[in-house]
């Protein structure tokens, strides 16, 4: 069975000669766009960065959806104009991994941390931001899904290649999927 990988090999070999300076940095991959999981992403990027580490998220496939602006339709063809219908990103928009129930564990979700005095994903996003985490959406995921950066939130870079990424992380004490 042969693997064929999008890019050429050269193109994503991090640079350097394998003896990187291992500096006090935290790099994440946010796969997830499910709200409990980028609320955790955004905790533990804004603790890190509280506690003295530089903090950089790398956003991919259902990811992305946590730095889109709210009520942006994304595609341009057929197949990502559904997706983009199925898939409204937006932190206001995307719910809980379970018990979303149409919307209601979403809304109750939101009820109880409100109750509870717990930061919002909008006021975390925003502290993050605040507090100097890099927000880096993936070039190939905003191909394959037909996202348009000027759709993303703000304060994210220019899209980037997972090469970009892996430098962030060869330099890394820690690096997180989420």
């Amino acid at each position: 069975m042969s693997v064929s990988y999008p890019y050429p090999a050269e193109k994503i070999q991090v640079s350097g000669n394998g003896q990187e300076q291992i500096k006090n940095k935290l790099s994440m991959v946010v796969f997830s766009g499910d709200m409990d999981k980028v609320m955790a992403a955004l905790i533990i990027a804004t603790g890190a960065v509280a506690s003295g580490m530089e903090v950089s998220m790398f956003f991919t496939f259902w990811g992305l959806k946590a730095i889109q602006k709210p009520g942006i339709i994304t595609g341009k063809g057929l197949f990502g104009r559904m997706l983009g219908l199925m898939n409204r990103g937006g932190l206001e928009a995307i719910g809980p991994s379970r018990l979303n129930m149409l919307g209601m564990g979403r809304w109750m979700f939101k009820k109880m941390m409100r109750d509870k005095g717990v930061a919002s994903l909008r006021d975390l996003y925003n502290l993050a931001v605040d507090l100097g985490v890099k927000m880096m959406p993936c070039q190939m995921s905003m191909e394959v899904m037909e996202f348009d950066p000027q759709n993303f939130l703000p304060n994210t870079t220019p899209p980037v290649g997972v090469a970009a990424f892996l430098e962030e992380a060869a330099e890394s004490k820690a690096t997180l999927f989420i």
